[in-house]
């Protein structure tokens, strides 16, 4: 195991948010908690939109994984291997599920809570003592993890046994991607670290300056054709050669402009979407691009702020902005070809394509469906009250939706 050390640039931002994380003006970056009791009108979500249902959403199952996810802005994400579907909890437990019917295959507790809730600075958080910030990563016969205690985990897919565990060294602020025998990590300090997957050992570090603010978390590395791409906080996409970390091209997605920090945000929170000889990005306060895969030569180019993973279907890429609304722009020629703004202040998650349909969810815990075509609602269910952050998945027809109290449900679309 090896172990390295944090950068002080890095212990002081955490610290920075931090501190600043009981300040009601930042509850719109995501991570930020604001608790205040009252909301103005005006910050309340937008009320629901009515319409004629084309689909019905049936759930097929449903089980729990743990104490959910914890009220911090985290990265989860269900994984499927084969018939199992995988799921993890903010507080250390990992499910193995039968995908099918939703029966319990194994579960374990790989770590616990520290008391008192303690993070990784030391300061008392008594309001939420996850630690569990950056699940789940999957493959060669691995479930990867990340933590708030600067911990990657691996655990066997086949019983869930710990395998091994590395430190390095700060926040894990996305879920681990695994690919050539290696476990690639991005911390929030800006460092993508890749361990060996038989032993987690360090192979090579690569870093990334991280500004004085940044939004909470960080773009999951996506693996490809022996070529890792991940996005940063400074605003930037870089491919890296996965064998060694060698640096193979770097593209600003934006620059950062303003006087003030917050104004200067431009994260590159969601990951990299590769398609074919085309790499698509986006940034937070900034835009979406599309860039040649060879050398990251932009395509095109257009505006759109986001922090959450892009979709693709159609030949249209999909986005959630900053301000809630789905955007579906050509992933030829980067137009826009509708945008759908009915859900103001609803919290929407990472938006998922599957079939004809672009399935989002909100803070109030409802799945929306709009149609692919042209943006318009289709269908609608409440899946619970406390939200979904979670990034969906589908396979087969089935839709598995993790739900922030812990709830992994599986549905079918039925023609209404």
């Amino acid at each position: 195991m090896t172990r390295t050390m944090q950068t002080p640039a890095a212990f002081g931002l955490l610290v920075f948010t931090l501190l600043m994380g009981g300040c009601s003006w930042f509850s719109w970056i995501p991570g930020i908690e604001d608790d205040s009791s009252k909301k103005k009108e005006s910050d309340k979500p937008a009320k629901l939109v009515k319409f004629d249902a084309e689909v019905q959403l049936r759930r097929q199952w449903q089980v729990k994984v743990g104490q959910g996810l914890g009220k911090k802005y985290l990265r989860f994400r269900p994984v499927i291997v084969a018939d199992q579907i995988f799921a993890a909890d903010g507080y250390g437990s990992v499910f193995a599920i039968d995908r099918f019917n939703g029966d319990v295959a194994w579960r374990t507790q790989f770590d616990k809570v520290e008391e008192g809730g303690f993070n990784p600075l030391g300061f008392m958080d008594r309001r939420d003592p996850s630690f569990v910030t950056g699940a789940l990563g999957a493959g060669e016969g691995l479930l990867a993890i990340g933590t708030s205690r600067g911990e990657v985990v691996a655990l066997s897919v086949a019983d869930g046994s710990e395998v091994w565990r590395s430190v390095v060294g700060a926040e894990v602020g996305a879920p681990p991607t695994v690919g050539r025998s290696m476990v690639f990590v991005h911390s929030i300090d800006g460092r993508i670290t890749a361990l060996r997957s038989d032993d987690g050992s360090v192979a090579w570090t690569y870093d990334n300056p991280v500004p004085l603010l940044t939004l909470r978390g960080t773009a999951a590395p996506v693996y490809s054709q022996d070529v890792v791409y991940v996005g940063f906080a400074s605003g930037k996409i870089t491919a890296l050669r996965a064998e060694n970390g060698e640096p193979l091209w770097e593209q600003r997605i934006m620059l950062p402009e303003g006087r003030s920090e917050l104004e200067r945000i431009v994260d590159v929170d969601a990951s990299p979407l590769v398609l074919g000889s085309t790499i698509y990005a986006v940034a937070y306060q900034g835009r979406v691009l599309g860039l040649a895969r060879r050398d990251g030569r932009p395509l095109w180019e257009q505006e759109l702020s986001s922090y959450l993973d892009l979709t693709v279907g159609y030949g249209q890429i999909y986005a959630v902005g900053s301000d809630d609304s789905v955007t579906a722009v050509d992933q030829e020629t980067g137009e826009v070809s509708w945008t759908q703004d009915i859900f103001k202040r609803r919290g929407m998650s990472t938006p998922l394509a599957f079939s004809n349909y672009v399935a989002v969810g909100d803070s109030e815990g409802y799945l929306h469906l709009l149609a692919q075509r042209d943006g318009r609602m289709v269908g609608r269910t409440r899946v619970d009250s406390k939200g979904i952050n979670a990034k969906m998945i589908v396979a087969d027809g089935t839709l598995y939706v993790l739900n922030n109290t812990g709830r992994l449900a599986a549905y079918k679309v039925n023609l209404d």
